[in-house]
């Protein structure tokens, strides 16, 4: 489909892939000045671990939503994550070059790696997995889909993508809010746990999401009329 070769724009990000050398567990030694004395204190930094709530559902309906839903997040994630890893290295290449020729040369190269790598993969998104992927992209990165475009290309083409990827209902301005949005909490959740279970390899996103005001927004037990008291 056609609006999935548009997002492929964002994976121009993706070239010469990096390997960072892997840290070993370490103990990170500080030093307190009390009283003119250095006294040595031993600290071991641990990543934050998110207690997740048990998966309930509301009805058959609500449950094939999810499984759906968690198929679709699954697939997309890693196209997102790379994207996020690999635009760093593009805006750094891109400011090295001094002139705009060299500049609008590297940027022919990068059409032509999308279209020969990447193209045909993302054409086999379904509509539903290219909105997603674009959500991600947000996420990752902390810039829309459109914005993105609109820095490698122009804001001409990027209004021009917009509105062909509109015609699949699909908007490449659409932000990730997991606190406004039911669907990207559902995500949001879909992730986590796929980052607990080591199903996907975590990757922090670009801007702060309070995962459990989340919860208790979108997965607190709805009051019924019987619960509310006048």
């Amino acid at each position: 489909m056609k609006y999935c070769t548009y997002i492929a724009l964002f994976f121009s990000l993706i070239l010469n892939a990096q390997i960072d050398p892997v840290e070993q567990d370490s103990t990170v030694v500080h030093y307190m000045i009390i009283e003119g004395d250095s006294i040595p204190v031993t600290s071991v930094d641990l990543n934050e671990v998110l207690v997740l709530p048990p998966l309930k559902f509301s009805d058959r309906k609500s449950r094939i939503r999810y499984i759906i839903l968690r198929r679709k997040t699954l697939k997309v994630y890693p196209y997102a994550k790379l994207a996020a890893e690999r635009l760093e290295t593009l805006q750094a290449r891109l400011e090295g070059l001094e002139s705009k020729r060299d500049k609008k040369r590297y940027a022919k190269i990068i059409q032509k790696y999308i279209q020969d790598e990447f193209s045909s993969e993302l054409k086999k998104l379904t509509k539903t997995e290219g909105q997603i992927l674009v959500k991600l992209i947000h996420r990752q990165t902390g810039r829309t889909t459109f914005e993105l475009i609109k820095e490698l290309r122009n804001g001409w083409r990027a209004f021009w993508f917009n509105s062909t990827a509109s015609l699949f209902d699909i908007s490449l301005k659409r932000e990730f809010a997991p606190i406004d949005v039911e669907e990207d909490y559902l995500i949001e959740d879909i992730l986590q746990r796929a980052f607990q279970s080591e199903r996907l390899k975590r990757q922090d996103p670009a801007f702060d999401i309070d995962f459990y005001s989340c919860v208790s927004k979108w997965a607190a037990p709805k009051a019924t009329t019987s619960d509310k008291h006048y």
